[in-house]
């Protein structure tokens, strides 16, 4: 069962649409109760760091989702600012992240020769996979999605990326650690990309 963690964050509803037009059964927990049966787990979110992990833990849903990731090896898919929280930290806020995905949440502007880029980074960008992701099973020669972000991930080292992306500099906009997987960008927002992405991630 894809089960997507709604702690009042992210479009939920969209994320539904796209796995009932599919046929793959989804489901949407709010309590810790609802995640049981979960086979696959999606994180969305939107808006600022601090903000999204205090609506996690406040949703009761942590622990429970700690042991479901780290202990059973379910797997999970974070999305925008649902991937930035799997880092260690952010340069947005002050709390912790989750520390599923080693790396940490830059700014573009942090960046010295960035100071002037425009922020949000937003609109279709083109992707880039590392050879043999199955996350992006079928876009081999071309992968475009919609993002919409002013902080970049950066991996604690290179095998956590997944896929790159460039605004002003190459970032990862993709990124895994075992079965915990991220995308800065809006699968849901991306059409038939989008729901490729989405699909493979079902069939994983």
């Amino acid at each position: 069962m894809i089960t997507i963690i709604d702690y009042g964050l992210g479009n939920i509803q969209a994320f539904v649409n796209v796995y009932r037009r599919l046929h793959i059964p989804v489901a949407v927990a709010q309590t810790a109760a609802q995640l049981d049966g979960a086979t696959k787990l999606i994180l969305p979110g939107v808006g600022a760091f601090d903000h999204a992990v205090e609506r996690l833990n406040a949703s009761g849903m942590r622990p429970t989702l700690e042991e479901l990731v780290l202990l059973h090896k379910v797997p999970v898919l974070g999305v925008c600012v649902g991937m930035q929280i799997l880092a260690t930290s952010s340069e947005e806020g002050a709390l912790p992240g989750l520390g599923w995905v080693p790396g940490r949440v830059r700014s573009f502007k942090s960046v010295p020769h960035l100071a002037e880029l425009p922020l949000p980074h937003m609109g279709w960008n083109d992707v880039n996979p590392s050879p043999g992701s199955a996350l992006f099973k079928g876009f081999e020669a071309e992968a475009r999605f919609y993002f919409l972000h002013s902080f970049f991930f950066e991996c604690e080292k290179a095998r956590y990326s997944e896929a790159a992306s460039s605004y002003g500099l190459e970032f990862s906009c993709a990124v895994r650690a075992q079965n915990v997987y991220g995308v800065q960008f809006h699968p849901e927002k991306s059409h038939h990309f989008g729901v490729g992405l989405l699909k493979n991630f079902a069939e994983l």
